[in-house]
């Protein structure tokens, strides 16, 4: 908690290059990090483009608590080519 009272909103966001890498981060970040909230995977099309295959894949973490480690998240995210972006 801040301390005006209110919560933070802490978020990781791991850019990934397709949906299966994405897929398959979100199942291994559970084992690997205990996160408490199951992460979610959004697709995030490229400014004017219209094809699927020209779009990124997000994996959103919340992290409340800011107790994963960005590093470490880092590595992660480039073992699927990806890149950990800061919100």
């Amino acid at each position: 908690m801040s301390e005006d009272g209110r919560v933070s909103d802490v978020r990781h966001v791991l850019v990934l290059p397709d949906r299966e890498a994405a897929e398959a981060a979100a199942r291994a970040i559970g084992e690997r990090f205990a996160v408490s909230e199951e992460p979610r995977i959004v697709r995030d099309a490229l400014a004017g483009e219209d094809d699927a295959e020209d779009a990124q894949w997000l994996v959103l973490l919340h992290d409340e608590e800011q107790r994963l480690d960005v590093a470490a998240l880092d590595g992660f995210a480039a073992e699927w080519e990806g890149w950990r972006e800061d919100p």
